[in-house]
């Protein structure tokens, strides 16, 4: 018989972290509740022109969490670069990609979903709980999951999840930087600043570009119909 998959979800409100940063609680709640194996799951890149959606799943030891974690958003490069080092040096990680191609063929919240359901079954060890940042919970799971909106500012589960995944991402840019030098990569990260759109129109979009964002489907249209 198929083992039933229990999909949970929590308020926004719930189990908030005092001053702002994340912390173990939600953790300590799962814990409490029989779980063993817990990690946290967010992406980087879900609004760029180009490159892929990178997806971490973080199943961190509990006696060495790094101190300062937080939302990656929030941190310098420097300091995400060491916490990155860190996490990897004590916890379990798995990452997952979303390439332009799945992007363009399952929609940007589809791949992400799917890319976020690979990382948790590729940790090296079966989590049996998972905290996701935002709203919604993948379909297959290997187990169930809990959608935390912000969750990368309340667990520090989700919190190294997001560093893994931005640094992971920033340093695949800078691979791309070096495929096509003549957008900017490594500078903007795919994002739509006004140097890659100047660059995009003089260029055409390279085969790391998402063919079904605005500006890089406006530009491949009005070339087709040229």
């Amino acid at each position: 018989m198929a083992r039933r998959i229990v999909i949970e979800s929590v308020a926004a409100d719930l189990f908030a972290p005092e001053a702002g940063f994340p912390d173990y609680s939600h953790e300590t709640m799962l814990l409490s509740r029989g779980a063993h194996s817990i990690a946290g799951v967010d992406e980087a890149g879900r609004g760029p022109l180009a490159g892929p959606v990178v997806v971490a799943a973080v199943r961190l030891d509990p006696n060495h969490i790094p101190t300062g974690l937080n939302d990656s958003k929030k941190l310098s490069a420097e300091r995400r670069d060491a916490l990155y080092d860190e996490i990897l040096a004590h916890a379990e990680i798995a990452i997952a990609t979303a390439p332009p191609g799945d992007i363009f063929s399952l929609n940007i919240r589809g791949a992400t979903l799917a890319a976020m359901a690979r990382a948790v079954r590729a940790l090296p060890r079966p989590a049996d709980r998972v905290l996701v940042d935002g709203r919604d919970v993948p379909p297959g799971l290997p187990c169930p999951g809990i959608a935390l909106i912000g969750g990368d500012g309340r667990s520090v589960s989700i919190a190294a999840a997001s560093i893994v995944a931005k640094v992971t991402r920033d340093r695949m840019c800078a691979i791309m930087d070096g495929d096509a030098p003549h957008f900017g990569f490594s500078g903007h990260k795919g994002y739509g600043t006004a140097a890659h759109l100047a660059a995009l129109g003089d260029h055409g979009p390279s085969r790391h570009h998402r063919a079904g964002f605005a500006p890089v489907a406006a530009l491949l249209a009005r070339r087709t119909a040229g």
